[in-house]
């Protein structure tokens, strides 16, 4: 499977749209009045879909799969008595499949048989896709077996906070956060190397935006990563160099992952804005949870 774009319902889909694209990097990607999608420089016809609403929700996850993995999805769902919905695709990316809801609510797309498209070249600095989604959780360990039991996905590793689970060789595609609320935690933005995220960096520091957290490099997943507070509310992360790993890689432990003091990352050159960052990941709830 595949991540492939993010759902966002939000009331000024205009505005997000304006900054993810005249400042963040992203492209257009088509829309209407009341809907705006947004592109990578990759295969992917959209990266972000934002929708016109009273309230800022997630409306969907989506991830793109083979029919025999949709049908096993279904399968296993039935097996454990999850319901799921039809889903028809009309967003640029088309594609037939299901949809169910994780146990807080955040509602996941499988489609079948969506379309690529030609990837853009001479755009160095925008995001190529969409390397993962990290989702605040009630119960972290919970969505995670459900994540391993209906979706197919894997645990890659856990920390104190945060359990990482893949649905490919990319260490994780989706991150379920130890939180104690449902909602969006951030979107990561999968840039072509190192040297685009510092230009990244730059470019927001531009108009006078400073990281939230970053620029630094993970432990699980290893990935440089860069934390912004984008001004529609959510959390939005410039990141590349993922960990790919194989079917033996050890799932770690809380145990394996603590930093010296005063230490966050791999580097320990960056501050981070706790305070700031934990209010934005609480803006963007699921219908339910």
């Amino acid at each position: 499977m595949e991540l492939r774009s993010i759902e966002l319902e939000l009331p000024d889909p205009e505005e997000a749209a304006r900054f993810l694209t005249g400042i963040w990097g992203l492209g257009e990607a088509g829309g209407d009045i009341d809907s705006c999608y947004l592109r990578g420089s990759g295969d992917q016809p959209y990266l972000v879909g934002l929708h016109r609403s009273d309230h800022p929700l997630v409306r969907s996850v989506t991830f793109l799969a083979t029919v025999g993995e949709v049908e096993a999805v279904r399968l296993r769902a039935a097996q454990h008595g999850v319901a799921l919905a039809e889903a028809t695709s009309t967003d640029p990316g088309a594609g037939v499949g299901i949809a169910l809801a994780l146990p807080d609510g955040a509602v996941i797309r499988l489609l079948a048989g969506a379309k690529r498209v030609e990837p853009v070249a001479g755009v160095p600095d925008r995001a190529v896709r969409l390397t993962h989604v990290v989702l605040n959780a009630v119960d972290a360990e919970a969505t995670a077996r459900f994540a391993e039991d209906i979706l197919g996905f894997r645990v890659s590793d856990r920390t104190k906070g945060m359990v990482f689970v893949r649905c490919n060789a990319s260490h994780h595609s989706i991150a379920f956060a130890r939180a104690g609320f449902a909602s969006l935690n951030h979107i990561a933005f999968e840039m072509a190397d190192m040297d685009a995220v510092m230009r990244g960096i730059g470019r927001l520091r531009d108009v006078g935006m400073v990281p939230a957290w970053g620029p630094g490099r993970h432990g699980p997943g290893a990935n440089i990563f860069a934390y912004f507070i984008a001004p529609f509310g959510a959390v939005v992360e410039f990141s590349t160099a993922v960990e790919i790993v194989d079917d033996d890689y050890q799932t770690g432990t809380p145990d394996d992952w603590i930093w010296p003091p005063n230490r966050i990352d791999q580097w320990g050159i960056s501050g981070k804005d706790m305070a700031a960052l934990g209010a934005a990941e609480r803006v963007f709830r699921f219908r339910r949870g």
